[in-house]
C-alpha cells in the first residue's frame, strides 16, 4: 500500500511538473512573448502647442526682435490627404521606423511633420531699428505694434520638420488588462527621448520683401515622450503618445537674401496617433 501511494505522488508531482512546463513553453512560444530582433513603421498624425518665442530678424538694413510671438498649428482633421501619396505633406504627420535592439529597448528614425504659424494681426513689442525705406523704418525701444501682413508672415508650414532619432524603452502591460493572449491583444507602455536636426520650409514675407518658401536646416531639437501601444494579431498596431520638447533654431531663411536670417527657441506639446505595422525579418 505505502508502494502504491508513493507511486501516486509521483505520478502527481511529475504530471503538474509537465502541465507547467508546457505551459511554460506555451507562453515562451508566443510571438509576441520577444521582440528583440524585430522592425517596425508607423504613420500618424498630430496636433501641437507652442510656447510664446522671441523671434530675431536681422539683415543688411534692420535688426530687430518680436518678443512673446503667440504661434499656433495648422489641423487637418480627419481627411484623405493622410494616405494620399501626392498630398501626405499637407496635413501635420508622423513617420517613424525602427529596430528593437533588445526585448525593451528599441532604436527609430522619423520626421514630425508639424505646423507652425504666427497668429496674424496680434499687438506685440518689439525692440530694434529698421532703415529698409519702408514705412515701418525707426527705431524700436520694447515699442507695442501690430503685427500687420504688410510688416511680417511667418510661418514653417511645410513644415515645422523635426528629424529625430529615438531611443524607446517598451514594456508589456497586458497582465494589468487580464489580456491573456497576447498574440490576439497586447498593450505596451512606452517612453522615450530624442534628438534630431530641424529642416523647416519657412513661408515667410517681411518688410514687403519677395515671399520666401524654401527648406533649410536650421537648427537642432529634443523631446521626451510617452504612450501606449495596443498590438492586434501580432503584426499591427496603434499608438498614441504625448510628446513634449525643446527646438532652437539659430538659422532660420526668411529672404532670398543670404544676409537676411532670423533665430528663435521655444518649448512645444504635441499629441499624436499612429498606426503601424511590427515584423521580424
Amino acid at each position: 500500500m505505502k508502494n502504491i501511494f508513493l507511486f501516486a505522488a509521483f505520478i502527481t508531482f511529475f504530471y503538474s511538473n509537465t502541465i507547467s512546463a508546457q505551459e511554460e513553453i506555451k507562453i515562451q512560444d508566443k510571438y509576441t512573448a520577444h521582440k528583440k530582433g524585430k522592425f517596425f513603421v508607423s504613420w500618424g498624425g498630430n496636433r501641437e502647442s507652442y510656447t510664446k518665442s522671441d523671434v530675431n530678424f536681422r539683415g543688411k538694413d534692420y535688426n530687430f526682435t518680436i518678443e512673446n510671438i503667440v504661434a499656433h498649428d495648422k489641423p487637418k482633421g480627419w481627411h484623405v490627404d493622410y494616405i494620399n501619396p501626392v498630398r501626405m505633406t499637407i496635413p501635420q504627420t508622423n513617420f517613424r521606423m525602427g529596430y528593437f535592439i533588445n526585448d525593451h529597448y528599441s532604436i527609430a528614425l522619423g520626421v514630425d511633420h508639424m505646423k507652425y504659424v504666427m497668429t496674424q494681426n496680434q499687438t506685440a513689442n518689439i525692440t530694434g531699428s529698421i532703415s529698409a525705406n519702408t514705412p515701418f523704418d525707426g527705431v524700436y525701444n520694447n515699442t507695442p505694434t501690430v503685427i500687420t501682413e504688410n510688416f511680417l508672415m511667418y510661418e514653417h508650414t511645410d513644415g515645422l520638420n523635426y528629424i529625430n532619432t529615438e531611443l524607446s524603452r517598451h514594456d508589456d502591460i497586458s497582465s494589468l488588462f487580464k489580456i491573456r493572449n497576447t498574440d490576439k491583444i497586447q498593450i505596451n507602455l512606452t517612453e522615450g527621448v530624442g534628438v534630431g536636426l530641424l529642416y523647416p520650409k519657412t513661408n515667410a514675407t517681411l518688410l514687403a520683401k519677395e515671399r520666401y518658401d524654401d527648406f533649410h536646416v536650421s537648427g537642432y531639437g529634443t523631446s521626451l515622450k510617452a504612450g501606449l501601444n495596443a498590438t492586434f494579431f501580432k503584426h499591427f498596431y496603434i499608438q498614441g503618445e504625448l510628446k513634449g520638447g525643446y527646438i532652437n533654431m539659430q538659422d532660420i531663411r526668411t529672404t532670398k537674401s543670404v544676409e537676411d536670417s532670423a533665430s528663435q527657441d521655444f518649448f512645444f506639446l504635441q499629441r499624436l496617433i499612429a498606426f503601424g505595422v511590427i515584423f521580424k525579418i
